[in-house]
This record gives C-alpha cells, sequence and structure tokens, in this order.
C-alpha cells in the first residue's frame, strides 16, 4: 500500500503490466505451457528468479499470508481505482474499491483506498486458472475506471 499512495494507482498499474508481460513472453519463448506459467508465479519461485518483480521479496515478505501464494494477479481484477477519485464519502475522496465489497477501507490524508491485506481472492492457483490470459492488462480491464 505505501509503494501505491507515493507513486499512485495508474502508475504503478503500467508499471506492473510492463513487468508482467516481460516475464510472460520471456516463458512463452520456452514454450511454457499455461500451468507452467502459473506455477512459475508461486511466490517462492518469483522471490528467488524474479526479485524486481514485487519489492516485499527482497524482504522475504508477503502481501498476504497464505501458504501458496501465487503472484500472477498481483493487482485483482476486482480492485478499482481512480488516480481522480471514484466518488466522495464525507469530502474525502475515495481513490479505491472492491468490486465484490471484500476487506476494508483506509483512510489517509490523500483520500480512502481499499485495503485488500486481508483478502487472499486473486491469489490462489484455482482463481488464476479460472481468470487465466496472458495478457494481464485484458484480465484488469475493468480496474481503472
Amino acid at each position: 500500500m505505501e509503494i501505491l499512495l507515493k507513486m499512485g494507482y495508474a502508475t504503478w498499474f503500467e508499471n506492473h503490466a510492463k513487468k508482467h508481460q516481460a516475464i510472460v513472453q520471456k516463458l512463452q519463448a520456452k514454450n511454457f505451457t499455461q500451468e507452467e506459467i502459473i506455477a512459475y508465479f508461486d511466490f517462492e519461485n518469483m522471490k528467488q528468479n524474479e526479485k524486481d518483480f514485487c519489492p516485499l521479496y527482497a524482504k522475504n515478505q508477503k502481501c498476504h499470508d497464505i501458504k501458496e501464494l501465487n503472484c500472477y494477479l498481483c493487482g485483482c481484477p476486482n480492485f478499482r481505482f481512480s488516480d481522480e477519485g471514484l466518488a466522495e464519502y464525507n469530502g474525502n475522496k475515495i481513490l479505491s474499491k472492491c468490486s465484490i465489497a471484500n476487506g476494508e477501507s483506509l483512510a489517509t490524508k490523500s483520500g480512502i483506498h481499499q485495503n485488500c491485506t486481508k483478502c487472499s481472492v486473486p491469489h490462489h492457483k484455482s482463481f488464476v486458472q479460472k481468470h487465466f490470459s496472458t495478457n494481464w492488462l485484458e484480465i484488469m480491464k475493468e480496474c481503472q475506471e
């Protein structure tokens, strides 16, 4: 969350899409199957082989406390954001929310944000399989409002 607050959602989203695409293209060049691509995005493997994908890897820290964390859908497709604000609540901009109303809100000086730390929905292999595309932006097309 700290990183998002510093750079803004749109910038993070664009940067993350580029990193994701580069990894997927590298795996496709090696003829990885869908299952192999998904397996590659396992937290332990990513932490070891793609250190720049997530700043938490350097701290050996997961974003969500689950045993088998898959990083393929980091930036959940249920997440909605706008750096200009989605709406207002008591005079504060709502900058992000969850389309399935999971998690809780976090108020900061910049506005109201979705706090996803207690939600593990996009990090389960079965969820990734259900929503899989090699184009991360296609999966995440409804995030930016």
